[in-house]
């Protein structure tokens, strides 16, 4: 199996019976990426009912050509969190100007038929930390890429020989890790030594968010998982409803002023106080039509984003949705499907589908400024000739920084596009398949690869 296969396995995979299906070997299912649904009318931007949805995005006549707000770039010294922040949002990024790669090192095993990568790095105090598709973690010099330490984290036990997902969350010179071999640990970020593993009944493939004094994490049966952040010990859960058909990839909650927001593959969207696990209010994600039944899969794989009071996020259900955070009420919703991140910035929020389709939307409305095709088919080359053929690319979560709008593929391509107009500027090639999204830190974007390589661009 190819490192292309495996980043299409990792982005597309559903998983039926997710109690038992942490560890061991995965069964052949269908890749929800390949095609297009068919389309239906209707106008994009409006504040209508989930079942009025559809599979077809527009530009807003209004809107098309017209200018918006963009924060201007911003030094971000260090990327702890797997958003960036605990909100999750980060505007605009002031990184890696040149755009090409610096250097690349190895940080361990990359994707093979059972084993994933699927942790976002992390950037603080110098260094970058990743973790490789065997649960081993190393922390890597920011400027050099040299390792500086590198622990494994898998359990000795024989029955629990293949594992996937997971990853890591930096805060006050701890890094706190989670695993789908069923564990949360936290590590000293100097040295690598482990201090404290808690084990949990259920495998983790999403990383943890720290905050606090407790780490927060959600397990593949739609439990939300927390813990005391200095010893380890479990504190208070919430369970959403389970969903036996869920795509490999898995959010991580963002909190803003004690409200914690998480997303779950029911496709939910909660807020509770991070206190005590309260609910305050309960979101469905959801929109079925009998032309798909991927539409049948309601996961939220990104993560939610918590920007001037609203919640950005993203559902394979073919919605996204801008909600208020203090009420939950949803101020629009557009038909979007995909297991991305959005990224909210001055007027507008970028979002990449699940077809290759990256759009800016109004903030307000959910209106369209612009819409690019990264997956369309080459022009002709000859007048009158025939054109290329329509890409299989899979596009991960968007990056702002440095006025351009990154994105990377499992074709191993990084594109820079500019936010205003949609067009695609810049195209690097990073010779490894990619498909978790880029992080920015300190002047650079860093990239993990499936072969299991930290990429960084300067």
């Amino acid at each position: 199996m190819t490192s292309r296969r495996h980043a299409r396995v990792i982005a597309a995979v559903t998983i039926a019976s997710v109690a038992v299906a942490g560890c061991g070997s995965l069964p052949s299912v269908p890749n929800p990426f390949r095609g297009r649904p068919k389309p239906v009318e209707t106008a994009a931007g409006e504040r209508i009912s989930l079942l009025e949805l559809n599979d077809q995005l527009r530009v807003s006549d209004s809107l098309k050509g017209q200018d918006f707000y963009l924060p201007a770039p911003q030094p971000q010294p260090e990327w702890p969190l797997p958003g960036g922040t605990l909100e999750q949002s980060v505007e605009n990024v002031d990184a890696a100007p040149d755009f090409r790669v610096a250097w690349r090192r190895s940080f361990g095993q990359g994707s093979t038929h059972h084993e994933f990568v699927m942790a976002p790095p992390v950037m603080a105090a110098g260094k970058v930390f990743v973790m490789d598709a065997r649960a081993t973690v190393s922390a890597h010099d920011a400027r050099t890429g040299a390792q500086v330490w590198r622990t494994d984290l898998r359990p000795k036990s024989k029955r629990e020989k293949d594992a996937f997902g997971g990853g890591l969350a930096f805060v006050d010179g701890k890094l706190y890790v989670t695993s789908g071999y069923r564990l949360v640990a936290a590590l000293d970020a100097t040295s690598g030594h482990v201090e404290w593993v808690t084990r949990t009944a259920a495998p983790i493939h999403d990383a943890p968010t720290v905050a606090d004094g407790r780490v927060y994490a959600i397990d593949v049966n739609d439990e939300l998982l927390t813990f005391n952040a200095q010893s380890g010990t479990p504190d208070w859960t919430y369970q959403a409803l389970t969903e036996p058909a869920r795509i490999m990839a898995a959010s991580s909650p963002a909190v803003s002023n004690g409200t914690l927001v998480a997303s779950f593959a029911s496709g939910e969207l909660v807020a509770l106080r991070s206190d005590n696990g309260t609910e305050l209010w309960n979101l469905p994600l959801s929109h079925t039509t009998r032309s798909s039944a991927l539409s049948e899969i309601r996961d939220i794989a990104g993560r939610p984003v918590i920007y001037k009071g609203d919640v950005f996020a993203i559902s394979h259900a073919d919605v996204m949705a801008d909600t208020d955070l203090r009420t939950g009420n949803v101020r629009w919703q557009i038909p979007l499907s995909g297991i991305t991140t959005p990224w909210p910035a001055g007027d507008v929020v970028f979002a990449v589908d699940q077809t290759g389709q990256v759009i800016c939307a109004s903030r307000e409305s959910g209106q369209l400024y612009w819409l690019t095709d990264l997956n369309a088919p080459a022009p002709a080359k000859k007048k009158g000739g025939k054109p290329g053929k329509r890409s299989r690319e899979v596009w991960s979560s968007p990056l702002l920084a440095d006025n351009r709008l990154i994105t990377v593929s499992d074709h191993g391509w990084a594109v820079a596009i500019n936010p205003k107009t949609g067009a695609v500027e810049q195209r690097l090639k990073l010779g490894d398949d990619v498909m978790i999204g880029p992080i920015a830190a300190d002047g650079m974007i860093y990239v993990a690869s499936q072969k299991g390589d930290l990429i960084a661009i300067r």
